[in-house]
């Protein structure tokens, strides 16, 4: 079974590494596949569109995201799966639900059983004490059901992604995020862009920080 993994834990540190070293000792047979541990720090709305925008092109699989400005506080630790058996897992902070929606979300479980976490939860690190394990779990075939009590999944966190302003000749967009190669993620869409009459061949006028490029 493949387990995909995103974080914004960076590779310096061992946290990856930890993770990686938890799933195997409950799950040796599985394959893990780093999506990217690159998210810049609690930017949760770009991790989200990443592993969604990321999603089709990865195996069928337990899918574990770890973006979590709320770890240590009230916030739910969830797994969910969805309508083409794949399992998420990771916080109850929108982080899982734009991947998840692709299909439809069929179930939703608080991760509350200890028979599927470690034995010591730290505050600060659920990636490793109760994330990385229930992935494990679920890729050795363990129910999504047995990890805790459902959850229905319009109580589910999700988040407010802004929408662009499309008027008769112009879009107001919205930067998302910008990658290590300075390409810049926006929340216009081919559809917005045929709206308004742009055509490939078309010249448009982009305003951006105040300055104007054509």
């Amino acid at each position: 079974m493949f387990v995909t993994f995103l974080s914004d834990f960076g590779l310096q540190d061992d946290f990856v590494g930890t993770c990686h070293g938890v799933i195997k000792r409950i799950a040796p047979d599985s394959q893990i596949i780093d999506v990217t541990h690159g998210i810049p720090p609690q930017q949760v709305l770009q991790g989200a569109l990443v592993l969604a925008s990321t999603l089709p092109y990865m195996p069928v699989g337990v899918h574990l995201a770890v973006v979590d400005p709320g770890v240590g506080s009230s916030r739910r630790p969830l797994a969910l799966r969805d309508k083409e058996g794949r399992h998420f897992v990771g916080p109850d902070n929108g982080l899982l639900i734009p991947a998840a929606d692709l299909a439809g979300i069929e179930a939703a479980h608080e991760l509350a059983n200890p028979e599927y976490a470690l034995e010591t939860i730290s505050r600060t690190f659920h990636g490793r004490d109760l994330f990385s394990p229930a992935a494990a779990h679920l890729a050795r075939g363990v129910s999504v059901e047995a990890l805790g009590p459902p959850i229905a999944p319009d109580a589910l966190v999700r988040l407010d992604i802004p929408q662009p302003e499309v008027g008769a000749d112009r879009i107001a967009g919205t930067v998302l995020y910008v990658d290590a190669f300075g390409n810049i993620a926006l929340n216009v869409t081919r559809e917005h862009v045929a709206e308004v009459g742009i055509v490939p061949g078309t010249q448009v006028e982009l305003e951006l920080g105040g300055e104007r490029f054509y």
